[in-house]
């Protein structure tokens, strides 16, 4: 049963409203800048909850600094008791702590949905991976309804017994994510020679698919904006289905438009609807 909440909650917000959990990223590449992008581009009203602190460019990530849990709690518990919530998007913890204060707030409003993004960790050290892993499994994956992940990295963390010859697939990661109390696996980044698939899995079906054509580029926040975008639709009620594969047109779309801003990665362009190939109304006319 959620808290008590004002009698403004009955009352249904337009547009949405979606908390994030995730790092502030100065680069804008990823994290909260991604998070807000793409859930604006879906016309959802964002509420960004500041997990960690990223030091990084669009070439790496050189440190991070956790926020304490008691100021995550806070942060979202502020909201949380102002607007309604009409969907919950967890992106990058921060700690272990972080995470169990994350979870306390899931547990109490085990009513709104919930989608999970497992960044790639390898920047951490293999101690910090592992608790941050252990703790996600524990605290965050039974309140989860779905999980999106590149398939390596799911893979890794999920099925890391996994003795078959061939490569696990969707619904094997999907079944392992199940194992932990999830319903559905969106596993993106199942690479082919003529292209790369991207399945909405649950253990026994899969819901939606997509390939996109590889793009001569490395892009960095693309799993932030599939995971946002799938979150906003899923605030606009869109069923599981259709907001899994409109969630996969629209990262596809955001990564054919891409562009590099810095020195380093590609950027997905969450915006690109946007822009607007007709005569700029202040240019002066050309003389007859």
């Amino acid at each position: 049963m959620s808290p008590e909440t004002p009698a403004a909650r009955d009352t249904p917000a337009r547009p949405p409203c979606v908390l994030c959990f995730n790092a502030s990223d100065p680069s804008g590449a990823g994290g909260l800048g991604a998070d807000i992008g793409a859930l604006a581009s879906a016309s959802c009203h964002v509420l960004p909850v500041t997990t960690s602190v990223w030091l990084r460019d669009t070439r790496q990530l050189h440190g991070h600094h956790a926020l304490d849990a008691e100021w995550i709690d806070d942060q979202a518990r502020a909201v949380l008791e102002d607007m309604p919530v009409a969907a919950i998007k967890v992106g990058f913890g921060g700690s272990p702590e972080g995470l169990s204060a994350i979870g306390s707030i899931l547990s109490d409003y085990d009513d709104v949905p919930v989608v999970t993004y497992l960044p790639e960790l390898a920047w951490l050290s293999d101690g910090e991976r592992e608790a941050y892993l252990e703790a996600c499994e524990e605290l965050v994956l039974p309140q989860t309804d779905v999980l999106v992940g590149n398939h390596h990295t799911l893979a890794r963390w999920l099925l890391r017994d996994w003795e078959d010859e061939r490569a696990p697939g969707a619904r094997d990661i999907a079944r392992a994510a199940a194992a932990h109390g999830v319903s559905v696996t969106l596993v993106t980044g199942m690479v082919h020679d003529d292209g790369i698939d991207n399945y909405l899995a649950s253990p026994e079906v899969v819901l939606a698919q997509a390939r996109f054509e590889r793009i001569e580029a490395t892009f960095i926040g693309a799993g932030d904006t599939l995971s946002a975008a799938l979150t906003a639709l899923l605030a606009h009620g869109s069923d599981l289905s259709q907001a899994g594969a409109e969630a996969l047109t629209y990262l596809d779309q955001t990564l054919a438009n891409g562009f590099q801003p810095g020195m380093g990665h590609a950027v997905p362009d969450r915006l690109f609807w946007a822009d607007d190939d007709t005569d700029n109304p202040n240019d002066t006319p050309e003389e007859p």
